[in-house]
């Protein structure tokens, strides 16, 4: 029978509860059981230790914060899988395709507005036309410009408005 209240060899605790002498040293290194306490201490002291990691507190606190980074990667996978699949998300390159193919629509439509204008309204005088037509050629500088970057840029402009 082992005399716990006794001061233990690392070979004679290891044995005791079925690690290796290595172990034990390790879990003196690591400040879990100290050199010299009687057995009964480290068995005491062994025990909270594996029920603190079992539990996921790890003294450090490595292990938690670990855990939970991969735990909020693994809901931000899943969010992203299912938003998906609720289609209320795109490729980039699908997105970039589909608001330049409309730009060339808006900018097409935009290059006959002035002459309808002046076949539907002969009496409007030039200068409002030559107005018209400047600002319908910024327009169409803006559809040409349509692009994923200067979306990204708008977003953060957005952004910076709204503080």
């Amino acid at each position: 029978m082992t005399d716990l209240d006794a001061t233990m060899t690392q070979a004679a605790f290891g044995e005791l509860v079925g690690i290796s002498q290595q172990a034990v040293s390790d879990l003196q290194a690591r400040d879990v059981i100290r050199q010299g306490d009687p057995g009964r201490v480290w068995l005491l002291a062994y025990c909270s230790h594996l029920r603190e990691t079992a539990a996921g507190r790890d003294p450090d606190g490595q292990l938690v914060s670990e855990r939970a980074r991969v735990a909020k990667e693994t809901a931000d996978k899943i969010a992203m899988a299912n938003a998906i699949t609720r289609k209320e998300f795109a490729p980039v390159g699908l997105l970039e395709v589909v608001l330049g193919d409309l730009a060339r629509q808006i900018s097409a439509r935009l290059d006959g507005v002035v002459p309808r204008l002046s076949r539907g309204m002969p009496d409007l005088p030039a200068s409002a036309i030559a107005f018209v037509s400047k600002e319908l050629a910024a327009c169409r500088g803006l559809c040409a410009d349509v692009n994923i970057a200067n979306a990204e840029r708008l977003a953060g402009e957005d952004e910076e408005s709204e503080e």
